[in-house]
């Protein structure tokens, strides 16, 4: 069964403790790094397009994250990208802000002609951007879509081929054939800067650790929301968000594949 397999992944993960190469964004670079160790895997956060295609050889895993795109960034990008498709590295794409701006716009339509990826992450509206269907992004929060969000993540795996995260309250992972959804969560990850971010770092985490990209990215999506729940729950009154991040970091340090299988609500 799915989740007898992805218990087992938590165990890979520790045991192989995989180098996840990151291209992120300067606002949550250093949260993106700490959820890696946290949750097992070992972070490198190398962005310069002189050296990223180097770097990248040594990973076991390449996240691509558009949160603070420029010119050098999407150079680093793609050089990375190109060099992980030739050896064989699974790259995720975290599609930040794609559908606020024409440049987001024309740099992902580009990366996806440059890079196949493994896994793209994002939000709602985000993900249909990519897909081309109708859809607002208000900045690099989710908008209004015409399609459910059980639609969207179907329809953009099956047009780039390959899995597609679409993060919600409740979340849908789909390869274009089978599509499962998590129902796990809590509404403070809306309220602190980075989860989706650093929920890409998890899923990098996952896919660098077993040969299952399907299992690597429910793991990833799923040990977020599940994380943040019990985070909420140790929450004390009178402690508000600060020390819910804390708790949460704490949460995806500790979870392990036992209380990954007791607590997800996983709909296959």
């Amino acid at each position: 069964m799915l989740k007898d397999e992805i218990g087992k992944l938590f165990l890979k993960l520790k045991e192989k403790q995989p180098l996840v190469h990151h291209i992120t964004n300067a606002v949550t670079i250093n949260d993106c790094a700490n959820v890696t160790l946290a949750i097992g895997g070992s972070p490198v956060m190398a962005d310069s397009p002189e050296e990223t295609a180097e770097m990248v050889a040594h990973a076991n895993a390449l996240v691509i994250n558009f949160g603070t795109l420029n010119s050098s960034s999407f150079s680093a990008i793609v050089n990375a990208g190109k060099r992980a498709n030739e050896l064989g590295i699974p790259v995720i794409f975290d599609p930040v802000g794609v559908g606020a701006t024409n440049y987001r716009n024309e740099k992902a339509a580009l990366l996806l002609n440059e890079v196949q990826f493994a896994i793209i992450r994002g939000n709602h509206s985000e993900i249909a951007s990519l897909a081309g269907i109708t859809a607002s992004t208000k900045g690099v929060d989710a908008g209004e879509v015409s399609e459910s969000a059980f639609n969207t993540a179907k329809k953009a795996a099956l047009r780039f081929n390959t899995i597609v995260v679409v993060s919600g309250e409740t979340d849908y992972i789909s390869d274009g054939e089978k599509t499962c959804c998590i129902a796990n969560g809590d509404l403070l990850l809306t309220k602190i800067t980075g989860t989706g971010c650093t929920t890409a770092s998890l899923i990098g985490c996952f896919a660098g650790s077993g040969d299952n990209l399907f299992l690597a990215a429910v793991a990833g999506i799923s040990t977020m929301g599940i994380c943040g729940e019990r985070a909420a729950r140790r929450l004390a009154s009178g402690e508000g968000l600060g020390t819910f991040k804390t708790r949460l970091w704490d949460e995806i340090s500790l979870i392990d594949g036992d209380v990954w299988k007791e607590e997800v609500r996983l709909n296959e």
